[in-house]
């Protein structure tokens, strides 16, 4: 092996292995679906609730991630977002004293107001869902 770093690429801009979502041995029925696209959906109970975004997912996976493997891997993946969104905004609110973490706090907060949307639908139809550039804390 030679120590050459790989290149990166538009799809992967940081040279790093992609994240690939674990093989799920049954296909989810529509039962399974609709809790994932509920463990995803709940993070917008962040918007009305403090800490809602991070403790909707949680509930919701927490009931429900016994019930298929489906529901299980995109409740972690839920939550694990939702846990960098959170360190996101955190760091976005001490950097408002330098100026930039305004614009930081308006990016991040679209930004965790639409891909729980994408990965609801995502779900809902079954497909296994990875936020991209997301710290993977819960495994």
């Amino acid at each position: 092996m030679s120590d050459v770093p790989p290149i990166p690429s538009s799809d992967n801009p940081f040279g790093a292995p992609p994240s690939t979502p674990p093989p799920i041995s049954e296909a989810p029925n529509q039962d399974a679906c609709q809790w994932a696209m509920f463990c995803h959906l709940s993070s917008l109970a962040g918007y009305v609730v403090p800490f809602g975004n991070l403790l909707g997912p949680l509930v919701v996976w927490l009931v429900s991630r016994e019930k298929h493997p489906f529901i299980d891997d995109q409740g972690k993946e839920s939550l694990n977002f939702q846990i960098t969104l959170t360190l996101l905004l955190l760091i976005s609110g001490i950097l408002v004293c330098v100026g930039i973490g305004i614009v930081l706090l308006i990016v991040a907060a679209v930004y965790g107001f639409v891909m729980p949307i994408v990965a609801a639908v995502k779900s809902n139809k079954g497909e296994l869902y990875r936020y991209p550039a997301t710290l993977r804390l819960i495994t």
